[in-house]
């Protein structure tokens, strides 16, 4: 056979495949899959060791379910070690695909970005305060695959905790304790220890 035909079927089935695994999940007429608000409640978690190099303290206990708007990989940047991925997450109004089609949601540089195409489908501050970047950081490799792993549109819960991470070179990540917050600080960090993929 021809390489170079080889070649471009070669270059189809990738294109397919990619094409397949990151298309966006939908849920259309269901309404507001998430609906609850995200549980932040007091910890008694100990300062947790990662590596060599962070130590983690926790700040509250987290428990979400939400739905995945945005999914954004690093690699290279200070926190790639840490928080391979990040994820835009959306509860009530910011669950539900009628307000989200409208919506055009993006991540680049840790941050979390939303714009409307013709006229707002909600309040501003239902947006703002429905959704929330968040820094994941895996307890162990099984998370971080299942993380990697997640579709945009897919409803998943993880627990966990919000915390502060320091480094001994002074680098440091303090999450956000509030939903309701917006511009710089207002991402979460969290330490991941159970993750699901609901739907």
């Amino acid at each position: 056979m021809n390489i170079k035909l080889i070649f471009i079927l070669g270059l189809m089935a990738f294109g397919i495949y990619f094409w397949y695994d990151c298309r966006p999940i939908t849920h259309e007429g269901m309404g507001q899959i998430a609906k609850e608000q995200p549980k932040q409640t007091p910890t008694k978690a100990k300062v947790i060791s990662h590596g060599d190099d962070y130590l983690i303290t926790p700040m509250a206990d987290f428990d979400i379910t939400a739905r995945v708007l945005s999914k954004e990989r690093y690699w290279i940047d200070g926190g790639a070690e840490l928080v391979p991925v990040d994820l835009a997450l959306g509860w009530g109004p910011m669950s539900d695909d009628k307000v989200l089609s409208e919506l055009k949601i993006s991540q680049r540089n840790r941050w979390f970005y939303w714009n409307y195409k013709n006229k707002l489908p909600v309040p501003r501050d239902q947006i703002e305060h429905n959704a929330a970047n968040m820094h994941l950081i895996p307890a162990d490799d099984d998370i971080e695959k299942k993380i990697k792993g997640v579709k945009v549109g897919s409803l998943v819960r993880f627990k966990g905790h919000l915390v502060r991470v320091n480094r001994p070179d002074g680098w440091h990540w303090n999450s956000s304790m509030s939903r309701t917050d917006t511009g710089d600080g207002a991402c979460e960090v969290v330490f991941v220890k159970e993750f699901d993929n609901i739907k």
